[in-house]
């Protein structure tokens, strides 16, 4: 059987048990196999698949028909610059996610030199895979103190292992941490930068079970108004940010409103809210007089 056979078969069966994106999945089963892209698949078309390919082939798909996402299927998944380890330890990075860090980035490009130089020192909160804090370490161009936490040490052993994949171990630290709780120097962090759990949690339960089922259920769960973490974490960065530092959360689509009474009440200012490239409230901003 040849890869153009075996892809047509993989991708009518994949849709049959209502796969998503079947022959996209089918091609990056095939992409993993090959240890290459999917651009570049073409030319392996006309070549004819071993039997140990075929066995890697049906136990992917096996996995994608009980709904397991395909990113943790593959093992792992590109985020921005990087390509990261990805299971179940923690939440898959999404490309919403990538237009946070691009906040970010441009908000350090452009913020107003100290008086007396330091470099940034930016936190990122829930960090699960690393994403967010190793794209922002690799990019950055200057000098940085860079800190992700996380409350799960399954998922710190991740970004751990993922800074190690990127080559950023030496550039950026991980630490177990519930939230900012274990800082207590007050003025000392220039940027906290979050993707917290912020589904309601009755919403949670009706979650697509790709998601609901596989994923951690920790990093989805934002209480019962979804706000939980927001509060929890503007309260602690009232006190750990320097004066002029800034907050950068994402959101759900219905929280923008929300979001900015709770920066009002802490007393933050320059509050943005942003929407996505669907039109939807996704990113709120703020910074600290």
């Amino acid at each position: 059987m040849t890869w153009t056979t075996c892809l047509s078969k993989a991708s009518a069966f994949l849709d049959a048990k209502s796969v998503p994106d079947a022959a996209v999945a089918a091609e990056l089963l095939m992409a993993r196999l090959l240890k290459t892209g999917r651009g570049f698949l073409t030319s392996a078309l006309d070549h004819e698949v071993s039997e140990r390919q075929l066995e890697a082939m049906r136990r992917g798909m096996a996995r994608l028909v009980k709904g397991e996402p395909i990113q943790y299927v593959l093992g792992e998944w590109d985020f921005r610059t990087l390509t990261l380890t990805c299971d179940r330890r923690a939440l898959i990075p999404r490309p919403e996610t990538e237009e946070l860090v691009t906040r970010v980035l441009r908000h350090l490009a452009t913020r107003s030199p100290a008086p007396v130089p330091t470099s940034p020192f930016i936190i990122d909160v829930g960090t699960g895979t690393g994403a967010i804090i190793l794209s922002l370490a690799k990019e950055f161009a200057g000098e940085a103190v860079f800190l992700g936490t996380d409350v799960s040490e399954d998922a710190i052993a991740l970004a751990r292992a993922n800074a190690v994949r990127c080559g950023l171990a030496e550039k950026v630290k991980f630490a177990v941490a519930d939230g900012l709780d274990d800082f207590d120097e007050p003025q000392s962090v220039d940027v906290i930068v979050s993707n917290p759990p912020y589904i309601e949690s009755a919403v949670s339960e009706t979650l697509d079970p790709r998601v609901r089922d596989f994923e951690p259920r920790l990093a989805l769960d934002g209480g019962a108004d979804g706000l939980a973490f927001y509060d929890r974490y503007l309260g602690d960065a009232v006190n750990l940010l320097k004066p002029g530092g800034s907050v950068f959360f994402e959101i759900g689509e219905n929280q923008g409103a929300a979001l900015r009474r709770l920066m009002s009440d802490y007393g933050f200012e320059n509050i943005i809210l942003e929407k996505d490239l669907a039109g939807r409230d996704r990113y709120a901003s703020a910074t600290l007089p």
